[in-house]
């Protein structure tokens, strides 16, 4: 995988494409980072009780047996 950030200074950009990624499926995403941050400091904050009754009841337990079964591995030693 690669990953940069560049500032741009012109409306076109010219992208090599590593010989191992030919002929494969590639994802190209194009944002402006500020406008990121922006979102996210216009997010109103939810409080839990918003999610109530979100999740059916095999869903929950579902996801409770994983969250105890993360938080035990944090305790193991290593």
């Amino acid at each position: 995988m690669i990953k940069t950030v560049v500032i741009p200074q012109h409306h076109q950009f010219v992208l090599n494409i590593p010989p191992d990624y030919v002929g494969r499926k590639i994802e190209i995403l194009v944002y402006a980072l500020d406008e990121i941050q922006e979102e996210r400091k216009d997010a109103p904050k939810k409080s839990l009780s918003e999610y109530c009754g979100i999740l059916s009841e095999s869903e929950y337990q579902s996801l409770n047996a994983h969250i105890k079964q993360t938080r035990a591995e944090w305790d193991r030693r290593i």
